[in-house]
């Protein structure tokens, strides 16, 4: 018994500290190069909405109108907005059509900058930011640099507080 446990706390603290060493602090190029649908109908390049949001402290929420977990945290994340109003939020939606897309940030009343990922979460955009779960927040400080790279639905206290710090 001894032995299990202590092959279990091994490797819960091999993937803590795998898990810290994922923390990017820049976007790659390919995730860089990646275009989404706005909202307008027009394509974007991923560079270009973070070049809008240049001096702004910036959550990215991914997520989807058929995600269960992120409709669960909606009042979490309105209730972020209200306590960070000086924070600027891009929601990037992983919907497999701009109509549901679109009925989502209706029926939802999400405010923000809105965007689509063309070919859903196992495409290219969702390989790019190593998608793996949904919802999803990252974090960007006034400078560009991610400050956190990956935060769930369960993440809020620390979502919370990297924005009163930075």
């Amino acid at each position: 018994m001894k032995k299990i446990t202590l092959l279990i706390i091994a490797f819960v603290t091999f993937s803590c500290s795998q898990a810290q060493k994922a923390q990017k602090t820049e976007f790659s190029e390919k995730a860089l190069s990646e275009t989404l649908l706005a909202s307008d109908g027009s394509q974007i390049k991923f560079q270009d909405i973070l070049k809008k949001q240049k001096g702004k402290t910036t959550v990215i929420e991914i997520w989807a109108s058929w995600c269960g977990d992120c409709v669960k945290a909606m009042p979490k994340l309105k209730e972020l907005q209200a306590n960070n109003t000086n924070v600027s939020y891009v929601f990037i939606s992983m919907d497999k059509t701009a109509d549901k897309w679109k009925e989502g940030i209706e029926k939802h009343q999400i405010k923000g900058s809105h965007f689509m990922a063309n070919d859903g979460m196992k495409g290219s955009f969702g390989s790019a930011i190593d998608l793996d779960w949904i919802p999803r927040y990252i974090i960007i400080d006034k400078k560009g640099k991610i400050v956190v790279y990956r935060a769930i639905e369960t993440d809020f206290a620390q979502i919370d507080e990297t924005l009163k710090k930075i």
